[in-house]
């Protein structure tokens, strides 16, 4: 599936499905935009994604990566630009989904918390 989920338990892996949505994003779209509100983080299925933080270019976005989870759970804005470079194929959790289903997913909110405390970290 994803990185970021790769050891979760089978139980929570549904429970993010059932809420997660498929968004297609053309290429040259920004997804993201540093300092705004974070009510959602993406997941790529397909494509790659150009990542900016405070102006600087960073390493891009591929199958498999997720973005967004920052401003979901940790700082509540966001810490960095995120365009498609090609066409993207994400699935999309928003806050209101997962506050539905948090009690449910312990697992995948920690890795997903570790996965953003690295990243502001670095």
């Amino acid at each position: 599936m994803f990185d970021v989920f790769d050891d979760l338990p089978e139980a929570e892996l549904e429970q993010l499905a059932a809420v997660m949505k498929e968004t297609a994003v053309e290429a040259g779209t920004c997804v993201i935009t540093d300092g705004d509100f974070g009510y959602s983080l993406y997941c790529i299925e397909d494509g790659v994604a150009e990542v900016v933080v405070d102006g600087v270019p960073s390493p891009p976005l591929v199958r498999g990566d997720t973005f967004g989870e920052i401003g979901l759970l940790v700082t509540g804005r966001r810490t960095a630009t995120v365009n498609a470079r090609t066409e993207l194929r994400l699935l999309s959790l928003f806050e209101h989904d997962f506050q539905t289903i948090r009690s449910g997913v312990p697992e995948a909110e920690r890795a997903l918390r570790r996965l953003g405390g690295e990243r502001l970290s670095s």
